[in-house]
C-alpha cells in the first residue's frame, strides 16, 4: 500500500537501528525522505540506497542534534530537496547512565540538548514548512513510564518530557489539522540494547511476551501514525513494549 505517496518525511537520527528502520517503512509506504545523521556517514548511504531501491528519493544530511544551526539547516535542507515537508519524525537522541552522585554537568546538558531541546528545535524549525494533514511524531522511552535501573534516571527523565511536548504540540497544532504523538519503545534490538546483550535476560522477565522487540516494530507504528487512516489520532503516547511490566 502507498498511502504515504507522494509525501515528504525527515526522519531526524535515520541512519540506524530504530530510525533507519522508520526512514525505509516511510519508503515502502510511498515517502520521500531525508534523514540526518551526526557520525555513521557509510550507515547513512546504506540506508539512502535503500530507500532509492523503493523507487523513492532519498537524502542524507549531516546534522548535529545538539546545535541549534545544526538542525534549523538540516530541516531547512530536508524541505529544500525534497519540495516540501509533511511528515517530522523527532528520533534522534543519545543515551548516558550513571547514579545521580556521578553524573557530571556535561553528561546532564548533553542529554537534554539532544534529547529535549533538539525535538523542541527541529519541530520549531519544520512548523513553517508543514500544511493541513501533516504528522509529527516523536520517538520516546517506555523507561519514560518505568524506571529499570537507577543509572538511567536522568536518560529517562529526558525522554518523560517528551510526553508534555507531545500534547502540548498536539493542541498547538490541532487548529492546523496536524497531528502530534509519542511513540514510547521498550526494549527494542540495537546495537545500543542487543536481545544478546549482558541485561537482554533481565529485560525478558520483564516483558510479557517473552522477546525483544525489533526497529521494523516501531517503524510499523510510526508509519500508521503517519498515513490518513491515523488522521484522528493526535496527543497519543504509544507504547511499542511486548506489555513490558514494572
Amino acid at each position: 500500500m502507498q498511502e504515504l505517496n507522494g509525501k515528504r518525511a525527515l526522519v531526524t537520527g535515520g541512519s540506524r537501528g530504530i530510525g533507519a528502520a522508520i526512514a525505509i517503512a516511510l519508503a515502502d509506504k510511498g515517502a520521500d525522505v531525508a534523514l540526518t545523521y551526526e557520525r555513521s556517514a557509510e550507515r547513512a548511504t546504506e540506508v539512502i540506497a535503500a530507500i532509492k531501491q523503493k523507487g523513492r528519493k532519498g537524502v542524507a544530511i549531516h546534522a548535529d542534534s545538539a546545535d541549534p544551526a545544526a538542525i534549523q539547516r538540516s530541516v531547512d535542507g530536508a524541505a529544500n530537496a525534497l519540495g516540501g515537508l509533511d511528515i517530522l519524525v523527532n528520533n534522534a537522541a543519545i543515551a548516558r547512565y550513571n547514579s545521580i552522585a556521578e553524573f557530571t554537568v556535561e553528561d546532564i546538558d548533553a542529554l537534554l540538548a539532544v534529547n529535549v531541546r533538539g525535538p523542541v528545535l527541529a519541530t520549531k524549525a519544520a512548523i513553517p514548512h508543514l500544511q493541513a494533514g501533516a504528522r509529527i511524531i516523536n520517538i520516546g522511552s517506555g523507561g519514560a513510564d518505568r524506571i529499570v535501573g537507577a543509572s538511567g534516571t536522568v536518560y529517562y527523565m529526558t525522554k518523560s518530557a517528551l510526553q508534555s511536548f507531545t500534547r502540548g504540540l498536539a493542541q498547538e497544532l490541532g487548529p492546523r489539522d496536524i497531528t502530534v504523538n509519542l511513540v514510547q519503545p521498550g526494549s527494542t534490538n540495537t546495537e545500543m540494547n542487543p536481545e544478546d546483550g549482558e541485561f537482554a535476560d533481565f529485560q525478558r522477565s520483564l516483558i510479557p511476551l517473552g522477546r525483544f522487540g525489533q526497529p521494523e516494530d516501531v517503524a510499523a507504528a510510526v508509519a500508521f501514525l503517519a498515513t490518513p487512516a491515523a488522521r484522528q489520532i493526535t496527543g497519543a503516547i504509544l507504547n511499542i513494549d511486548g506489555g513490558a511490566l514494572t
